[in-house]
């Protein structure tokens, strides 16, 4: 009965010989939280000026009411507060989403900018452990080529 080969020690050599870079490992995990950690600021920087923009809104258009509703003597004068808000609400408008896009135009340039510099310093990390394994391997060949003589 033909009896099979334990593999075992050959896969325990060829794993050895391509060890595992766990600080490199490290670093890429570090990496990401702090890109995660600058992004989340960018986020939560504008959640915030959105949120403040949106009550000052709200709050403007409140103040205007007021004079909306409050009594005429003459019917016309309803017509020319009613004819006045929406010109007030319409400039409101155009101002407070003029706002919001100069937060969006915001969060925009920091979020390419940080994933710029991200994408540099990953290249600049790959590159590293690229070239810290080209030697390593090199280095196992070469002795796998020695023992093999």
């Amino acid at each position: 009965m033909a009896k099979t080969q334990d593999f075992t020690a050959a896969f325990k050599d060829i794993m050895g010989a391509f060890p595992i870079d766990t600080k490199a490992m490290e670093q890429s995990f570090k990496s990401q939280a702090t890109l995660a950690e600058k992004m989340s600021a960018v986020n939560i920087e504008a959640a915030q000026k959105s949120t403040e923009l949106s009550a000052k809104w709200a709050n403007d258009t409140y103040s205007k009411l007021s004079t909306l509703t409050s009594a005429k003597a003459d019917p016309a004068d309803y017509a020319k507060s009613v004819t006045d808000f929406a010109s007030a609400s319409a400039e409101a408008a155009a101002e407070h989403m003029a706002a919001f896009a100069e937060i969006a135009k915001k969060v925009q340039t920091q979020t390419v900018e940080l994933m710029m510099a991200a994408g540099k310093e990953a290249s600049e990390e790959v590159q590293a452990a690229a070239k810290k394994a080209t030697a390593e391997v090199t280095a196992a060949a070469k002795k796998a080529t020695a023992a093999a003589k």
